[in-house]
């Protein structure tokens, strides 16, 4: 039975990661990446030598045959993204369900699909931003355009915590729009997560905007934006 391991990696220190996750990666036959040159960086800190081959968004129809027959074949491969883990708001879950999908159609060989978990941004900010952890929504990236205004009217009515992420070219622009929804909610800023800038700021929408804006070196990096319940 050949083997399929989704693998969380690091999130910024590359010093978060699993013992299991490093026996995991030096026992495949190969590691799918989002980007090799990324992986690299990692697979040479822990002196990892397993051949790699990319996987991301933008791979065609022959990539993904190609990892199916691979597996066919009795191949153990690993599954990684540049950052966290495998799926969460990355193309990893999309090849996830086309191999559960395909060898559970009378395909002869069998493959077990395994989890080797590990740092997420989700869990990471919530777990040091201060805000209800009991429970919460998770939104992904924010739609550039269509369905936006929406979303941002569902978090002005939500009853729980709801956690986004943000690129920094966009993040004055989310802070305006929060101001413009749910002007009075607490919100936290969670940038950098993991590396040496890393940074938790919270206040309201109009605060953080002003904080932003007196000091455009914090518009830059990583974001995962939290906003606090109605009720909190």
């Amino acid at each position: 039975m050949s083997k399929f391991y989704v693998v969380a990696t690091p999130i910024g220190n590359m010093g978060d990661i699993t013992f299991r996750a490093i026996e995991t990666l030096k026992n495949v036959d190969l590691i799918l990446c989002e980007d090799t040159r990324v992986t690299k960086k990692l697979l040479d800190k822990y002196e990892i030598k397993k051949p790699t081959m990319s996987y991301h968004a933008q791979s065609k129809l022959a990539k993904v045959d190609k990892i199916l027959g691979l597996l066919e074949e009795g191949k153990d491969l690993a599954l990684v993204s540049d950052a966290g883990t495998p799926g969460i708001s990355d193309p990893g879950a999309m090849l996830v369900s086309k191999i559960k999908s395909y060898f559970s159609h009378g395909v002869n060989s069998e493959v077990e699909v395994i989890p080797i978990p590990g740092s997420t941004a989700i869990i990471t900010a919530l777990s040091a931003s201060g805000l209800p952890t009991h429970e919460f929504t998770f939104l992904g990236f924010l739609p550039h355009k269509k369905g936006r205004e929406t979303l941002f009217k569902e978090i002005a009515e939500a009853k729980r915590t709801y956690i986004f992420y943000e690129s920094p070219h966009r993040i004055l622009k989310t802070l305006e729009s929060l101001i413009k929804f749910c002007p009075t909610r607490k919100v936290c800023i969670a940038r950098e997560l993991t590396k040496i800038y890393e940074e938790f700021k919270t206040g309201t929408p109009a605060e953080l905007l002003e904080y932003l804006n007196k000091n455009p070196i914090k518009q830059k990096g990583e974001f995962t934006i939290l906003v606090t319940p109605l009720n909190y």
